[in-house]
C-alpha cells in the first residue's frame, strides 16, 4: 500500500533532491595556511602575555638559590647589609672626590683594595679582590663647572 502524498515522503523526496544536487556541485577548497601561536616564531604579539602566564602556572622548578624574602630576620640583615655598604660608599666617594681629596690613596676593607690616583682630568680607580683576584680598572672624568 502506498501513500503518494503522505508528508513523511514528501519529506524525503527534498532530502533525496538535496542530496542529488549538493554531489553534483564540484567541491569548492582553498590552502591550507599554518600560522604559529608563540610570537617568538611569527605567531600573534598579543599572545605572548597569555603564553608566559600558562607557563609559569604549570612550572614547578623552584630556584634552589632563592633566599627566603618572607623572613623579618634575613630581610633586615640584607637591608641592614645594604645600608651599611651604601655609607661606605659615600665616605669612600667623598674621600676621592670631596673638597679635600688627596692626589692618590689606598683603601681597604674585607677582600676589598680600591688604590686611586688623581690626574688632570680624571680620576683612575683601582679595584682588586683578593678572594678571586680579579681587578677592575674605572677612569673617571673630572667635571669643571665653570672655572
Amino acid at each position: 500500500m502506498s501513500f503518494p502524498n503522505s508528508p513523511r515522503l514528501s519529506g524525503v523526496k527534498h532530502l533525496v533532491a538535496a542530496c542529488l544536487i549538493w554531489t553534483g556541485q564540484s567541491a569548492i577548497a582553498s590552502d591550507i595556511v599554518y600560522t604559529p601561536v608563540n610570537p617568538a616564531f611569527g605567531g600573534n604579539p598579543f599572545n605572548g602575555a597569555q603564553l608566559l602566564a600558562v607557563a609559569n602556572a604549570q612550572t614547578t622548578y623552584k630556584d634552589p638559590n632563592a633566599t627566603n624574602t618572607s623572613d623579618p630576620s634575613a630581610q633586615f640583615l640584607r637591608t641592614l647589609q645594604s645600608r651599611l655598604l651604601s655609607t661606605l660608599a659615600g665616605q669612600i666617594t667623598d674621600v676621592i672626590f670631596g673638597d679635600a681629596a688627596s692626589e692618590s690613596g689606598l683603601i681597604k676593607f674585607g677582600d676589598q683594595e680600591i688604590s686611586y690616583v688623581r690626574g688632570l682630568e680624571s680620576v683612575t680607580l683601582t679595584i682588586s679582590n683578593a678572594a678571586d683576584g680579579s681587578v677592575t680598572e674605572i677612569i673617571v672624568p673630572l667635571l669643571t663647572g665653570g672655572q
